[in-house]
């Protein structure tokens, strides 16, 4: 997995930044679409990766340099006679591949982007979870692309159908000092990473249908993918059910029939159940059917502060 993330979000990107500034197109065409083609991967990588690892500002450091790279061969370039088009091979090559990488980052960019618009189903608002903090977005949104939670909207897959109620989830990692996720690379102690024992707060006023809170915390990168929810709280608020989980193991205050006001606080962000790293879960849904896996419901999409949070975004915890 880090070495796909080293790949994609460090190795690719320099690459091609390289690619921009030390051999640009001899062609104007070539060189206009070797910037279009780069400029357009790099957006693309913007939107669809997940920058909690190595950092959420990266990509706006490559557009920097992508844009200077752009600025410095224009420059350096304008007084030349530059033809059209190519008159090599290696030249028409080169357009050809800056071609394909404006279809490639176009069309990833396109759909990241179409996962900002709101799903085809109920949306609820509810209020900000979080305590003081900062936080990331590692999945939400209304595509795949964006959040890999959709799969299990897919009711033909049996295993898919106990968790069917999270489609539309978010889940959510911690910024720390100048925006890093953790205290190193991936360090096995959970309580390296921001997020762990952040507050959480009721996001919404209701009754408490379910609470566990007793389940362990496991070190990085092991996870208990029996008890998937791990420690958690599941919120009946109005017609839907607000679930967060992950919780952190002795944290949780309430219990099943306890009625709670926005604001309340419901407990600290762990890493118990089925979580690689340290993060919040959180989902909306309707009621399972008596009996049902409890997080089988229909999922409902979800909107926090009036906002509907995608994949990159960043969100403030509440002050005080």
């Amino acid at each position: 997995m880090m070495a796909l993330v080293l790949l994609t979000q460090v190795a690719v990107p320099l690459a091609l930044l390289a690619w921009l500034f030390l051999l640009p197109a001899g062609s104007l065409a070539g060189l206009v679409l070797q910037a279009a083609g780069t400029g357009a991967v790099l957006f693309a990588l913007a939107r669809v990766a997940q920058w909690a690892v190595p950092v959420w500002w990266l990509p706006w450091v490559y557009a920097a340099l992508w844009l200077a790279a752009v600025l410095a061969v224009g420059l350096r370039r304008g007084a030349d006679g530059q033809p059209m088009m190519p008159d090599t091979l290696a030249g028409w090559a080169g357009l050809a591949l800056s071609v394909v990488l404006l279809g490639l980052g176009g069309w990833y960019g396109a759909k990241a982007l179409a996962g900002k618009g709101l799903p085809p189903v109920e949306v609820v608002d509810i209020a900000n979870p979080f305590g003081p903090g900062r936080y990331l977005v590692g999945h939400g949104g209304s595509t795949p692309l964006v959040n890999g939670h959709m799969r299990t909207l897919d009711l033909s897959v049996e295993r898919f159908r106990p968790w069917h109620g999270q489609s539309y989830a978010v889940d959510f990692f911690g910024l720390g000092r100048w925006g890093l996720r953790a205290r190193g690379w991936q360090p096995t102690d959970p309580a390296a990473y921001a997020i762990f024992g952040a507050e959480l707060r009721a996001p919404c006023a209701g009754t408490v249908v379910a609470a566990e809170g007793e389940m362990p915390d496991f070190e990085v990168p092991n996870e208990d993918t029996v008890n998937r929810l791990g420690n958690h709280v599941n919120l009946r608020c109005g017609g839907a059910e607000i679930v967060l989980a992950h919780m952190r193991q002795g944290s949780i205050p309430v219990a099943p029939g306890d009625r709670v006001a926005v604001g309340d606080r419901l407990g600290e962000v762990g890493n118990s159940g089925a979580s690689t790293e340290p993060h919040l879960h959180i989902h909306a849904q309707r009621p399972a059917p008596e009996g049902a896996p409890p997080i089988s419901g229909e999922p409902l999409g979800l909107r926090i502060d009036g906002r509907f949070l995608v994949r990159g975004d960043r969100l403030s915890g509440a002050s005080g």
